[in-house]
């Protein structure tokens, strides 16, 4: 099976534009535009200012359906291109290459329009303030007032040149209110926070369908490892919360089940019918989170969904240039159409699997009528022990027949066209599937999930560090210069738990190198931490808030104090509770929206330190200990003396410490599991 990189069209009869000679998928997709694009950077910012002409700032990514729609219907069009042309300097940018200039501007894009999206439209000054912008144009004007995008671009224009002091007042106004909102007084979180975060969850809560909120439906990975967490610490509710989630998400179609992953987010409540692009991080961080729950409880089918995912990400997410990383992401289109790689019609299941089809049918929910749009069905898996008992089989021969199903059903989807797959690597996902990886394999004693977590370790320190910093992108032997918080944080935080899955030391020596980068890099002590470096950007970057991949500041705190006390550097985790105090507002009143702070200041009320001494008669001990589930304990396995926590230290005993205090050392197996189940035990406060 050969997987489809994203490729520019290549109109042979058009002289590619400026992003040509980029290296992004995205913005190979728009280099035979007959727009004159510029890639962000000064050479499009020192036009602007020459030319006095606003700058278009189109920012998306390889895999959005409406950046293609948007694409083909405006940046396609001879008449755009001249209108761009004479009014604007039009700046593409790939949001996940540039998340600083994302955030920014989008921040910018819901303070002027309350909501946001992409493709993001944003109009700039030639000094780079924002003072217009949205998401998807149409060709033409719609009902409803919705105006065309030449509509917009003239209107725009006309403002820019008749009423210039009102678009560079609107201009500083809204910068004032973007600087003015990242201001927030220091608050110490109070007792009972994880509680009141649990009831404010709940709130929110779908008893009937998991997840939260209403549709469309995001499955809020950094929310879900929160609530395992605080389940590990025996909070009942948050148990139920996750418990439900998991079990409605992967029945659900927003889960893949002919070639394993999770798409995007559901357009409807009840997790059916996904957008169904796939993201590296989505599939990394559920993967571990479905591995932490069959650790805590044991289901079989949560287990099965965290391999398969893995599995995936393995069989199909590997760039050729790089077989060790990661892929970015596989696009919802195929052949120009959403979702047609994934659906099906009854006459095509038939015709694949013959005398299997209608036991198969029932188990996926396939109708003749289908089950979405145009006769077409998007599978589910939501009576599989009903069917299992109807067709009078025990649980090994029916998961032989269904594993036998799936196998055709993949076989005769590869023979599809595929959805395109950007196949550039990102340091923060890929530390994310590093993390994904070494933990599952740990877990689920899958040694070649160790190995694959290994491979990619090498190939990120080798590659993407580089200068004292770790880089973000990587393509196809192309590195490019940005840095971010978020990458020194999650890679980091990979290698800490490569470290547990392997006892390596060298791993955590890699990770405590990549920390010191990361305070002297993105740290104020009297701001905080930022998420980019210095930048021409009206204002530097810094998000708290979760979307789909955990905040940066969160990741970057929960690495330092899950080094501090294991290499004594006391100054981490007084870095890392300030932080927590700095951002006591949004834990106490946003819970939703904070998820990963609320992990991380979950960790420092709660966390431990677990070390084994290498040598002789350690083996049981750490066979335990890096088996067993308890995700706010950090595992640490060097030679005595090796590391500062295991000073005095000696090999045939393992010792707890939290807090700066260790509990006794203990001998036996049976010690360690019940010390273990004491720090973990009772509510977090």
């Amino acid at each position: 099976m050969t997987n489809r990189h994203a490729q520019p069209p290549g109109d042979p009869g058009r002289r590619p534009n400026r992003l040509a000679g980029e290296t992004s998928p995205y913005l190979l997709q728009h280099a035979h535009n007959p727009v004159d694009w510029y890639p962000w950077g000064d050479e499009a910012f020192a036009r602007a200012c020459a030319e006095d002409k606003p700058i278009l700032l189109s920012v998306g990514y390889a895999t959005c359906h409406w950046c293609h729609v948007m694409e083909r219907e405006s940046f396609e069009d001879e008449a755009i291109a001249r209108q761009l042309a004479e009014g604007f300097v039009a700046i593409k940018v790939d949001r996940e290459e540039l998340p600083d200039v994302d955030h920014v501007y989008m921040s910018a894009l819901q303070a002027i329009t309350g909501q946001g999206g992409w493709p993001m439209n944003m109009f700039l000054t030639p000094q780079l303030a924002p003072f217009f912008g949205g998401t998807y144009f149409p060709p033409r004007p719609r009902p409803g007032g919705m105006a065309s995008f030449s509509q917009v671009l003239a209107a725009v224009r006309e403002a820019w040149l008749q009423r210039r002091d009102d678009v560079e007042q609107q201009a500083r106004a809204l910068l004032d209110h973007l600087r003015s909102g990242e201001s927030l007084p220091a608050r110490s979180p109070s007792a009972g926070l994880h509680q009141r975060a649990v009831a404010q969850i709940a709130s929110r809560f779908d008893s009937t369908h998991g997840g939260f909120g209403r549709a469309p439906k995001f499955p809020q990975a950094p929310l879900l490892q929160y609530l395992l967490s605080l389940a590990a610490c025996g909070d009942a509710e948050a148990r139920t919360m996750l418990l439900v989630s998991l079990r409605e998400m992967s029945a659900g179609g927003v889960y893949d089940h002919v070639g394993g992953g999770f798409a995007r987010y559901s357009t409807d409540e009840r997790w059916h019918v996904p957008h169904f692009e796939k993201m590296l991080y989505d599939n990394a961080q559920l993967a571990r989170v479905y591995a932490g729950a069959h650790a805590l409880t044991g289901e079989p089918r949560l287990r099965f969904v965290a391999e398969d995912t893995l599995d995936y990400l393995l069989r199909e997410m590997h760039p050729a240039a790089a077989p060790a990383a990661f892929s970015s992401a596989q696009d919802a289109d195929a052949e120009g159409v959403e979702g047609r790689f994934h659906v099906w019609t009854m006459a095509e299941w038939r015709h694949v699997l013959g005398a299997d089809a209608e036991a198969a049918a029932r188990l996926y929910g396939v109708s003749e009528g289908g089950n979405w749009e145009h006769g077409h069905n998007v599978l589910e898996r939501r009576d599989a022990e009903a069917l299992r008992q109807a067709l009078g089989m025990d649980a090994h021969a029916f998961a032989a027949w269904e594993r036998a199903v799936r196998e055709r059903l993949y076989a005769a989807r590869s023979q599809r066209v595929w959805p395109i797959t950007d196949d550039k690597v990102l340091a923060d996902w890929n530390g994310m599937a590093l993390r994904a990886f070494a933990e599952a394999g740990r877990l689920l004693d899958r040694d070649d999930f160790v190995q694959a977590a290994t491979r990619l370790a090498d190939f990120l320190l080798a590659t993407l560090c580089r200068d004292r910093r770790v880089h973000h992108a990587w393509r196809n032997g192309s590195l490019r210069d940005e840095a971010y918080l978020s990458d020194h944080a999650q890679l980091g935080l990979g290698l800490v738990e490569l470290h547990a899955a392997t006892g390596d030391l060298r791993w955590l020596a890699a990770a405590q190198a990549v920390c010191e980068r990361m305070v002297d890099g993105f740290h104020d002590a009297g701001e905080g931490f930022f998420d980019n470096r210095s930048t021409p950007l009206p204002m530097r970057a810094r998000d708290l808030q979760d979307g789909a991949v955990p905040s940066g500041a969160a990741a970057a705190c929960e690495l330092l104090l899950r080094l501090a006390a294991v290499v004594d550097r006391a100054d981490w985790a007084d870095i890392a509770r300030a932080t927590l105090e700095r951002h006591g507002t949004p834990m106490e009143e946003a819970a939703m929206a904070v998820p990963a702070l609320l992990h991380a200041q979950l960790l420092a009320q709660r966390g431990a330190e677990l070390a084994v001494p290498s040598g002789a008669g350690s083996e049981a001990l750490w066979a335990d200990a890096r088996s067993g589930f308890a995700p706010l304990v950090t595992l640490v396995h060097a030679p005595a003396g090796s590391l500062p926590l295991l000073e005095g230290r000696r090999a045939g005993e393992a010792y707890l410490c939290r807090q700066g205090r260790c509990e006794l050392p203990v001998r036996s197996v049976l010690q360690l599991r019940e010390q273990r189940a004491r720090v973990s035990s009772g509510t977090a406060d």
